[in-house]
C-alpha cells in the first residue's frame, strides 16, 4: 500500500505529526549531492543513504573501475534516497498508528 493511501486514514493531527517527524528523519537531496561531488571516491554518499555493504564495496573496489563506478553511482544513489525516504515515511506512519490506539 502506498504512503498516500496510508496517510488518508490518519487524522489531521496525526498527519502533522508524520510530516514533522519525516522532516527530521528524511535524507536530504542536497547533502547527497554534496557528498557525492566532494567525497564520491570515499563512497560517502552511499554511507549516507545506505546500504553500507555497497558503500564498503565501492570504497574498496572503486579504484578497479578507475572511479567510474563512483561517478555514475549518483543516479542509483538518487533513486535509493527516494526509496529510503519512502520507507522512513511508512515507518513513521505505522508508529503513529500504533501509538494512537
Amino acid at each position: 500500500m502506498s504512503n498516500v493511501a496510508l496517510k488518508q486514514d490518519l487524522t489531521s493531527e496525526q498527519q502533522s505529526i508524520v510530516a514533522s517527524e519525516f522532516e527530521k528523519r528524511k535524507k536530504s537531496p542536497l547533502i547527497l549531492i554534496l557528498l557525492w561531488f566532494f567525497l564520491s571516491t570515499f563512497a560517502a554518499h552511499r554511507f549516507y543513504i545506505g546500504p553500507t555493504g555497497r558503500a564498503v564495496a565501492m570504497l574498496l573496489l572503486g579504484w578497479l573501475t578507475l572511479f567510474i563506478w563512483n561517478l555514475i553511482d549518483i543516479f542509483f544513489a538518487w533513486q535509493g534516497m527516494h526509496e529510503k525516504n519512502e520507507r522512513i515515511e511508512k515507518e513513521i506512519i505505522e508508529e503513529v498508528k500504533v501509538h494512537s490506539k
